[in-house]
């Protein structure tokens, strides 16, 4: 019997850091674990630090002097952060690691000084993978671009209260305006809210293709709408204009800190449009070729995943890293699918929205979308092909000078090997009992 033998390196052969260092982060302090040659065995030596500035500029200066040649942080909560930052900014290696990745043996005492020495143990041995942590520049996009993402989320949950409010009110608009916010909409809300209760005068306020539905809109806005209903109104349609200013805000923000980004901007020519020979098209401008991605998508994920793909050494590792792969789970001869993970929350709903509008296209991707959702369900065809998508984005950031091009939505049926496809056809019919016999089309 014929065995397959796969060599196994011993420990002379495993990689050995001198001078590993390990932080166990809490909110006020965090347990420093440093690991150095001794005489005759390593010298372990743990020590509290202080959550301040101060203290971890400190730390750092101690553990450059020891000659740390890497340390580790495990993430809990956002308390990781200063220590990463500062000692980072001291031009030590510094890695942030997964604490699912790192939990200690079961059935041992649990503390801090004994978590802050298996994480430098497992450091020196080289057992760990670091996180990504993107680059201070990308990190303020982030900042921007995540606060931007929550502001449009309270704004969208301010109108679903406006919304129940003019239901209350046995206000019916929403049946037949699609945009209650609009320019016809708002003219409506403003004079319900000043107190016009005439439902044909209301009606009038119709602008463009409303008017048409005059009739329709002098049935919905008969109700019931007093004080109450006005004035908690007000207080709706102010937060919800505030949010949207502060939300114009960050977009131009963002506008203006992508544009500062290394690599965002190359040089074109202005007659021709075409690449320069000193570069690429600005980025923005080649993801928004992309089916689906426009300029405020294109924003949020330069904004998570940033511009340096050397993170990620092949599309596959930027797929698993935003847990958009699917893993598989091999038992003896059994297999099955895993849960893929949470990921990147606001890169997971961008891809989201991209993949959804995508679907809606008569392009390659929503070609696929529609053979996919056939067979597997419309939830498993779109991500899929935020799949796609986020691979497709890999390459443009990996390869200035790589374009997207649409494959078109007839990519599948120009494929088709039409012989093979016909001899199929008629094996199924001769099966069936009939026979068949061809002739070509005129």
């Amino acid at each position: 019997m014929d065995y397959d033998v796969e060599e196994i390196e011993g420990d002379e052969s495993e990689e050995v850091i001198e001078r590993a260092g390990a932080i166990d982060v809490a909110k006020a302090s965090a347990k420093v674990c440093v690991r150095l040659p001794g005489a005759k065995r390593r010298i372990t030596r743990v020590f509290d630090v202080t959550a301040t500035t101060n203290a971890i500029a400190a730390l750092g200066d101690e553990l450059a002097e020891l000659g740390i040649e890497r340390i580790v942080i495990e993430a809990t909560s956002d308390y990781w952060r200063p220590f990463f930052y500062l000692l980072e900014a001291r031009g030590l290696c510094v890695w942030l690691v997964n604490a699912r990745d790192v939990k200690n043996v079961p059935g041992r005492p649990k503390t801090d000084k004994l978590d802050a020495i298996w994480l430098a143990k497992l450091n020196e041995r080289g057992m760990l993978r670091p996180s990504f942590v993107p680059p201070k520049e990308i990190r303020e996009l982030r900042d921007y671009s995540r606060l931007r993402a929550d502001l449009v989320e309270d704004r969208s949950r301010h109108k679903q209260r406006l919304e129940k409010l003019l239901e209350d009110a046995l206000i019916k608009l929403s049946s037949v305006a699609t945009d209650i916010f609009g320019k016809s909409g708002r003219a409506m809300l403003e004079a319900l809210i000043a107190g016009e209760d005439d439902p044909e005068v209301l009606a009038e306020l119709a602008l463009g293709k409303m008017r048409s539905k005059r009739a329709a809109l002098k049935e919905a806005l008969t109700g019931h709408f007093d004080q109450h209903h006005a004035e908690l109104a007000r207080m709706l349609l102010d937060e919800i204009d505030a949010l949207s200013d502060k939300i114009d805000h960050l977009s131009t923000r963002l506008e203006e800190l992508v544009g500062k980004l290394p690599s965002a901007e190359a040089p074109v020519d202005p007659e021709t449009g075409e690449i320069g020979a000193g570069g690429a098209l600005p980025v923005l401008q080649r993801l928004d070729e992309v089916t689906g991605i426009g300029l405020v998508a294109a924003q949020a994920i330069i904004a998570e995943i940033g511009l340096d793909m050397t993170q990620f050494p092949t599309a596959a590792h930027l797929v698993s890293w935003a847990k958009l792969s699917p893993r598989a789970i091999q038992s003896g001869p059994r297999n099955r699918s895993g849960r893929t993970g949470k990921g990147n929350p606001y890169l997971k709903r961008v891809l989201g929205e991209v993949a959804s509008a995508a679907a809606r296209t008569d392009t390659f991707l929503g070609e696929r979308y529609r053979r996919l959702a056939r067979r597997r369900g419309r939830q498993r065809a779109l991500v899929a092909i935020a799949r796609s998508i986020l691979v497709v984005v890999w390459h443009l950031l990996a390869d200035p000078n790589a374009r997207f091009v649409d494959l078109g939505a007839d990519f599948y049926e120009r494929r088709v090997n039409k012989d093979r496809k016909t001899r199929d056809l008629v094996r199924q019919l001769q099966a069936l009992g009939h026979q068949v016999t061809l002739s070509s089309a005129a």
